[in-house]
């Protein structure tokens, strides 16, 4: 029988900082969702919330596969009857383009308290200017 590792005390959260300019969609979701559960960390311990904060600036700058750009659909609904709303892709990334990758990190963290708790620690934004030069944010390479 395994062992399972479980650090002691609280570990220490950096803050990171990301540059979406002319990155894969996708490829970026990942690196963010395994920075935000820490598993870059040698002291991983799975549903410990041990990862960084991140900071994701130039989204609007994200590029994605030519058929998911023609393709891809997001949906929410207002809870009311007849309340499903359709955006494209092109829709979202001229208007919103943080919830672009919001989405996809969503969707790579786990379903459950703690993925929701992942999420509360990722800032997105469309530009290239942020709030959190106080927190002086490490620049993560590629």
């Amino acid at each position: 029988m395994e062992k399972t590792y479980v650090i002691k005390g609280k570990p220490e959260a950096n803050w990171v900082l990301i540059d979406a300019e002319g990155e894969t969609l996708g490829r970026l979701a990942t690196r963010i969702a395994a920075t935000l559960m820490g598993k870059h960390k040698p002291d991983f311990t799975p549903g410990a919330t041990m990862g960084d904060s991140v900071i994701v600036i130039n989204a609007k700058g994200i590029q994605a596969n030519p058929t998911r750009v023609k393709e891809k659909i997001y949906y929410r609904h207002s809870n009311y009857p007849g309340g499903l709303k359709a955006v494209t892709y092109t829709d979202q990334l001229a208007n919103h383009p943080d919830r672009i990758i919001k989405i996809a990190v969503k969707g790579m963290l786990p379903h459950n308290r703690y993925g929701r708790e992942l999420m509360k620690r990722l800032r997105v934004f469309a530009g290239a200017e942020h709030p959190h030069k106080g927190q002086q944010p490490k620049k993560l390479d590629s």
